[in-house]
């Protein structure tokens, strides 16, 4: 039913923001200005402080008192008229009860299909938020990669650029969205690897005068716009050009999913590559990168895989340090990757926009210190950010 043409899914992860995690008064999930207008252009009204406009809303996926509500779609638009916020967002859910402001699902990946059942019915809104990465899977399978802070918009059976190909929304394009002529010319003939797009976005954002935290959010930024725009010029002409059956659409497609998260599963070990050897630790001297140990590839190691396997290399000098730019449930899967009597505590650098205090506090119970931006910091709740590791303090104790 919500495969159909005519249904538009919005999909997310779930910030501290949209949940009550942050412990905010205006909990509810945020989404665009844009799309919510297209949706509702009743709720385009800027002359109007705060306009507003009301639909009824399923929570498929956790079905409660909570799961069928009228919802209530706001624009806050005060900054047109003497103050400071301009946002749009859902509010109306009920409270914790309901699985969009459970702290506990900060970090989920939601999907919303908003349809009418026919011309003259009023718009509806399905939700499903997933329980576990399995599920999230499932729908990157068809979407891509969702990662924090982006959104996806999927208008299923429309086969156009911006249909099942190119549904990702992207910000209006900066200065790391590269032109044809900027492109380089063997781009144009093979794809390029994630690591040399990585090295592409260096040379346009280099590290002169930006701490690391600061250097690897705005690289990462780059990053993703460069490769939109690579992955546009790339696959226009096949796109414009048309398809001669269902068959080869599918196949481009899932040629461009499995690029997507190619790219997506790999680029925050890239670029914390990339800055460690910035701030002069050596591979395979000070680190190790995505070396085999009895059948695991932890994603870094310091010092080195030698030191490791010495059974007389003082335990307190070794560490482990996972990349994951989601954590809700993939942090359970660096538990076994070492050996926990040599490393005890576990280093895991996020770039997700919170979690919730029970699941840090499971966290921190089973050894796992998270590493997180300074510029993410203010997306956890208040009682968690103390006992948060930036970048910059994680380098600085490896040196030490």
């Amino acid at each position: 039913m919500f495969g159909r043409q005519g249904v538009v899914w919005y999909a997310k992860r779930l910030a501290a923001n949209d949940t009550l995690a942050s412990g905010g008064h205006q909990a509810g999930p945020y989404i665009p200005k844009e799309f919510l207008f297209e949706q509702f252009p009743g709720l385009h009204k800027p002359e109007k402080k705060n306009p507003d406009v009301h639909f009824q809303l399923y929570i498929d996926s956790h079905i409660s008192e909570f799961s069928n509500r009228n919802i209530r779609a706001v624009w806050y638009n005060n900054k047109l008229h003497g103050g400071t916020r301009n946002e749009t967002r859902l509010t109306g859910f009920g409270g914790v009860g309901s699985a969009l402001l459970d702290p506990d699902n900060t970090g989920s990946l939601a999907v919303f299909a908003y349809y009418r059942l026919d011309e003259d019915a009023p718009l509806e809104c399905h939700v499903w938020v997933c329980d576990d990465e399995v599920q999230s899977d499932l729908f990157e399978e068809r979407l891509g990669p969702v990662e924090p802070g982006e959104y996806v918009i999927w208008r299923p059976g429309m086969v156009t650029l911006q249909g099942d190909l190119f549904s990702a929304q992207v910000a209006p394009h900066g200065s790391c969205w590269l032109t044809r002529d900027q492109i380089p010319d063997d781009w144009l003939l093979k794809f390029p690897t994630g690591r040399e797009i990585v090295q592409k976005t260096i040379e346009l954002r280099p590290a002169t005068a930006t701490d690391v935290d600061t250097r690897l959010l705005r690289r990462r930024d780059c990053e993703y716009e460069m490769f939109r725009s690579m992955e546009q010029e790339f696959y226009r002409d096949r796109i414009t050009d048309g398809f001669g059956s269902m068959d080869e659409f599918i196949s481009l497609a899932n040629t461009v999913l499995q690029s997507r998260k190619s790219r997506s599963g790999k680029s925050l070990e890239y670029h914390t590559i990339e800055i460690l050897i910035e701030e002069g630790f050596q591979q395979d001297e000070d680190f190790a990168w995505n070396v085999e140990i009895d059948g695991k590839r932890p994603d870094f190691l310091f010092p080195s895989k030698e030191a490791y396997l010495n059974s007389t290399f003082p335990s307190d000098d070794l560490t482990m340090l996972a990349a994951k730019t989601t954590c809700k449930d993939r942090w359970r899967q660096i538990r076994n990757e070492v050996d926990r009597e040599r490393i005890p505590t576990l280093h895991l650098l996020t770039l997700q926009e919170g979690v919730s205090e029970n699941q840090f506090a499971e966290m921190v119970g089973e050894g796992v210190q998270l590493v997180v931006p300074e510029g993410l910091h203010k997306a956890f709740p208040e009682p968690v950010r103390p006992q948060l590791q930036s970048l910059d303090n994680f380098l600085t104790k490896i040196r030490r």
